[in-house]
């Protein structure tokens, strides 16, 4: 959060000297939309790989009302693990909505709710699987750099049979380095409910940097996820291994 000291402004109004770096910023407008683009070495969600290891195509739609601080969104990748479970399909389409806002002039909050829809999974025809659509409630916090996060699950999680009520805690910061740095710092933890098994925590340290044109992140991520219950159906592949992922991103 960054706050504008007004005081080179207000002076420049009496003697109309101020200098182009001291003029305030130009206030939002109320309604902003955005999309963005992205390609990705391999799509990760909480340490876990979506496309066996492989790289995604990934794009989204943002709107925020910015008096009120609703938002809503939609975002969509290339993923594998569906089909390798014998579902069927290979896209992820999540849509979202929400509220941001301050409790303080130092506190940040963020609630809402997530729907991460699979076209065509076919995942509750398969023995051993629900339904791979999924819905969560989140709740966010953040001081500065820092954020807690708390994601529930209100129907079965990503295909896990009676996971209804499961939960995620994401702790993490985003600290600028300068020169266009930023350095990522993530923690989780995954609980699936009624599956032990399938619970885990990951983890992420990366940098990110804006070149202008384009972003780029680069990243360790791991986990401590059981290799039995995150091995890949199509080649046996642990999908939680600690690995390299490079991303290239765009907003327009």
């Amino acid at each position: 959060m960054k706050k504008i000291i007004l005081a080179a402004a207000i002076a420049a109004a009496f003697t109309g000297t101020a200098r182009a770096e001291d003029a305030a910023p130009a206030a939002k407008p109320d309604n902003e939309t955005s999309f963005n683009a992205a390609v990705i070495s391999d799509y990760r969600y909480r340490g876990i790989s979506q496309t066996r290891l492989k790289p995604a195509l990934q794009g989204g739609f943002d709107y925020t009302n910015n008096p009120t601080g609703f938002y809503a969104g939609t975002w969509l990748s290339t993923i594998k693990w569906t089909k390798d479970a014998g579902g069927g399909g290979d896209i992820e389409w999540d849509i979202y909505a929400g509220k941001r806002g301050q409790v303080t002039a130092d506190v940040s909050y963020d609630v809402g709710v997530l729907t991460y829809v699979y076209p065509s999974n076919g995942l509750a025809h398969v023995g051993g699987f629900a339904n791979a659509n999924t819905t969560e409630l989140y709740g966010q916090l953040g001081y500065g750099p820092a954020y807690i996060k708390y994601s529930h699950s209100v129907t079965n999680l990503f295909g896990f049979v009676d996971s209804k009520n499961s939960g995620y805690v994401d702790l993490g910061a985003n600290i600028e380095a300068g020169e266009g740095y930023t350095v990522n710092l993530h923690a989780g933890h995954q609980n699936v409910k009624h599956n032990g098994a399938a619970s885990y925590s990951d983890w992420k340290i990366g940098a990110t940097r804006d070149f202008g044109v384009v972003t780029g992140a680069l990243a360790v991520i791991g986990t401590n996820a059981d290799k039995t219950a995150y091995a890949s159906p199509a080649n046996g592949k642990f999908l939680g291994k600690t690995a390299l992922q490079l991303t290239i991103s765009k907003v327009f």
